[in-house]
């Protein structure tokens, strides 16, 4: 090998630029998935997350983290939380019982236009009108308005579909 390095010094000189390249973008790498793995984790869980970095690399990326306007760690529950809570906060003494399913199952439910969980969802909410928009995964949607008596239960039902075409037909 160390001839052929030396007939060719060329060779030797790509190789070691590759090597220096690639040692240097696996650490950027691994800072960056350290970083996505703490604001993933924090927005899931809603408890911070322990950031794991390379030893040399620690110090800098833990400033990097409490710097950067881009990389909020958020303490507390999640937002869909905070928000259903705040709903059911103002059922008072009459709540009327809003059972909410999708087809498919799993779809994001935002009430005026805030996000409190997926379907399936039983939320305890105040007498009145609401409208309720459910999202899926794949870009599907559907929405609805309720209105709400004193003490009543129903159930939103709603099959999702897609919003934009899966394919496109030219004439």
């Amino acid at each position: 090998m160390r001839k052929l390095l030396l007939s060719f010094p060329g060779h030797a000189l790509i190789l070691c630029l590759f090597l220096l390249g690639c040692c240097a973008a696996a650490e950027a790498q691994a800072v960056a998935e350290a970083a996505a793995t703490s604001s993933v984790a924090g927005g899931v869980s809603g408890q911070a997350a322990t950031v794991v970095a390379p030893p040399a690399k620690a110090a800098a990326a833990a400033t990097a983290l409490k710097t950067s306007p881009h990389l909020a760690a958020t303490s507390g529950p999640p937002p869909e939380v905070v928000n259903r809570q705040a709903l059911e906060g103002r059922a008072g003494k009459n709540p009327c019982k809003l059972l909410l399913r999708s087809t498919p199952t799993g779809a994001q439910v935002w009430i005026d236009g805030e996000f409190v969980g997926n379907t399936p969802l039983l939320l305890l909410v105040p007498p009145g009108k609401y409208q309720i928009q459910m999202k899926g995964q794949r870009l599907e949607y559907a929405k609805q308005v309720v209105s709400l008596l004193p003490r009543e239960t129903q159930e939103v039902a709603l099959t999702l579909a897609v919003r934009y075409p899966l394919r496109v037909t030219v004439h």
